[in-house]
This record gives C-alpha cells, sequence and structure tokens, in this order.
C-alpha cells in the first residue's frame, strides 16, 4: 500500500515528536510492504511569521493532496499577545473546519508501568480504559458573533455557544457506534441546568439513544464528571461532550495515563467503520497527540513522542483500515514501556531515562 501523509510538525516540541513517529511509520512500512510519502508544510506560530497567516493556501493544498493528516503542535509564548489579530492556533481550527473534522476521538489508556506517574492512587486507575469523543467544529470556538469591543463604560467580548440539531446528533452517533463496539456505555456530558444549547444536546442524546437500545446511555452535568473522573474513573467507557467540556476534561483526563504526553487522539469527518475498514469519505482526516507545543521544553529533545506515535497507530487503523500495523506500534510502546524505559516527565519509578529520539529509536525498533 502507498499512502501520503501531510506531516505538519508546527511549533515548539511538534516537529520533534512529529519526527518520531514518522520514523516509526517508516519501520511499520519496512516490515509490512507499505510506502508513505511524505508532504509537509508550515503552519502556527511558525507560519504567521514567514507568511502573516497561520494556515497558508500552499500547506492547506499539501493537506487537500494527502490521504491523512499528523499534526504536531502550535503556539508559543512570542504568539501570546491577546490582541493580535491572527493567532496559532487559528491554523488549526482552520483545518478542522475546512476539513469537516466534526468528532474528536480521545483514548485514554492507563499503563501498569506508569500508575506511580499518575498522582491518583492506584486502586483508583483499576480497569480505567475510557474514550473521549469531542465534538470539534461547532460551539464556542466557532459561533458567531465572536468579537472584543470598547465602549464608554469599558471594554466587553463576547463568544456565541450555538449548536443544530444536525451537528449534535452526528457527534452523538459517533459515541453510540463506539460504545456499541466496547462496553455499551456512554456518558453524554451537558449542563442542561444552565444553558439552552446543552437541553437540545440532552433532547438529542435521548432520542438518538432509542435507536442503540443495546447501550446504556448516562446523563451528566459535565462539572460532575470532572470530579468523577478523578473519584471514580474506571466507571466510563465512552464520553461524548459539547467542544468546550471535551476539550477541557480530556486534558483532566491525561493525569490518568500519567502524562498528557502519552494520549494521541484523531478527529474525524465521518461515522468510523465498525468492519475494520479504512474511512470512507473524501476528506483526510486528522491525528495528533493531545498535548500543546511544551515551548519550556522545545529544543531540549526531551519530549515524549508517544503521543504522537499513537496518533499514527491511530492513523494506520482508522484511516487506512491496518489493524495489524497498528497493534504492532501499541505493543511495541509497551514493551518499550514494560522495559523500564521512559521519558523524563514519566520517569517517576526509577527507570531508565531516554530523550526523544532515542526513545523513538527503541520503538522503531520493536515494530522492525
Amino acid at each position: 500500500m502507498e499512502v501520503k501523509i501531510a506531516v505538519l510538525g508546527g511549533d515548539g516540541i511538534g516537529p520533534e515528536v512529529t519526527a518520531e513517529a514518522m520514523k516509526v511509520l517508516e519501520a511499520v512500512g519496512g516490515r509490512y510492504g507499505h510506502k508513505f510519502v511524505w508532504g509537509t508544510g508550515p503552519v502556527g506560530g511558525n507560519a504567521i511569521d514567514d507568511f502573516g497567516e497561520a494556515l497558508p493556501k500552499a500547506t492547506e493544498d499539501v493537506v487537500l493532496a494527502s490521504d491523512a493528516v499528523l499534526f504536531g503542535a502550535v503556539g508559543g509564548p512570542q504568539w501570546d499577545d491577546p490582541a493580535a489579530k491572527t493567532r496559532p492556533e487559528d491554523g488549526i481550527l482552520a483545518l478542522r473546519k475546512s476539513l469537516g473534522l466534526f468528532a474528536n476521538l480521545r483514548p485514554v489508556k492507563v499503563y501498569p508501568e506508569l500508575i506511580s506517574a499518575s498522582p491518583l492512587r492506584p486502586e483508583r486507575l483499576e480497569g480505567v480504559d475510557l474514550i473521549i469523543v469531542r465534538e470539534l467544529t461547532g460551539g464556542l470556538y466557532f459561533g458567531k458573533p465572536k468579537k472584543r469591543w470598547t465602549t464608554s463604560r469599558g471594554r466587553r467580548a463576547v463568544d456565541t455557544l450555538k449548536y443544530t440539531e444536525q451537528e449534535i446528533e452526528r457527534v452523538l452517533r459517533v459515541g453510540f457506534e463506539l460504545a456499541r463496539r466496547r462496553r455499551k456505555r456512554l456518558h453524554s456530558l451537558d449542563k442542561m441546568n444552565v444553558l439552552e444549547s446543552s437541553r437540545l444536546w440532552r433532547e438529542m442524546a435521548i432520542e438518538v439513544g432509542q435507536e442503540y437500545p443495546d447501550v446504556e446511555l448516562i446523563h451528566m452535568l459535565a462539572d460532575n464528571a470532572a470530579m468523577q473522573l478523578v473519584v471514580r474513573p474506571a466507571v466510563f467507557d465512552v464520553i461524548v461532550a459539547e467542544n468546550m467540556f471535551g476539550d477541557i476534561l480530556s486534558d483532566e483526563a491525561s493525569v490518568l495515563a500519567g502524562s498528557m504526553g502519552m494520549l494521541p487522539s484523531a478527529s474525524l469527518s465521518s461515522l468510523p467503520p465498525a468492519d475494520g475498514k479504512p474511512l470512507r469519505g473524501g476528506k483526510p482526516a486528522l491525528y495528533e497527540p493531545i498535548h500543546g507545543s511544551a515551548p519550556d521544553i522545545a529544543g531540549q529533545g526531551i519530549a515524549n513522542p508517544c503521543g504522537s506515535i499513537l496518533s499514527a497507530a491511530m492513523m494506520l487503523r482508522w484511516s487506512f483500515g491496518l489493524q495489524e500495523e497498528a497493534d504492532a506500534i501499541e505493543s511495541a510502546i509497551e514493551a518499550v514501556l514494560t522495559e523500564g524505559y521512559r521519558t523524563a516527565e514519566i520517569a517517576t519509578d526509577g527507570g531508565k531515562t531516554l530523550g526523544t529520539v532515542a526513545f523513538g529509536d527503541l520503538i522503531s525498533g520493536r515494530v522492525e
């Protein structure tokens, strides 16, 4: 198989971790006879510096000519001016919107070898294996009006939280479909006690849930879910939430795994097929670790590449239907962790600490 992958490293540690994911994918290609054709382009802060925009047209053209996108991270303190008209995050937001990537899948797995890296007591982490489905192209991040202005009484700002029933229905279906293939339990999160958009969300969850009688539907307020993720995380199987709730809660859930650097994600524009075949649809899906650009450690060679490498495994599984190859990557990471190797931020148990490149070398070596 030959596939084209757009690699958008972005800012900070983004290029460092995507380079390791590419290395592991090359190892997969050598073992299984696949060819990966790489396309690259600037995005985020570096694109603003060089081109005046976070997503140049040339980069977007590379993406549209590819079969999938491997994304790094964007942003950094040098672009944090709140008055700036263009921000690095505009690049990833524009990609999500233009590609129709409405469903963001964020699996959270607790590796037994990394239990000591989590601040939670070990007994609370037993049986934790969940996936958060975050609505990705609606809500506060995209609603209009969105603006700032000044009046005689001072500065003001507005963001609009808006959803249509069609937007809610399609992401709920992703959640129900995934729950049907897993432990058949779906937590739908909202704030229906105070938000009209959440009342519509709950109504839609009830309506769509009638088509999935085999899936247990549990409604939960988002603030309660934030507490339960710490107190009883093992009760969750699949969580589905609107954009901002999903963003915040998935970052919280990363502490279960011991580090945000361990968590991958997939952003899809269609329902994931149940038959193990590739995604159906014309536009490429996007895969990225959930962490940010981590400018405080950029260039030091100590970033954890696992989130990006696991995102590449999700790419093989969802975009190309390469289940065995995805399993090989995940097994390689488990083997490296079992052998006691760690990157700096997960080296809480006295394991053998390696830098980004050396850690990636070990994983690609296990794949080969």
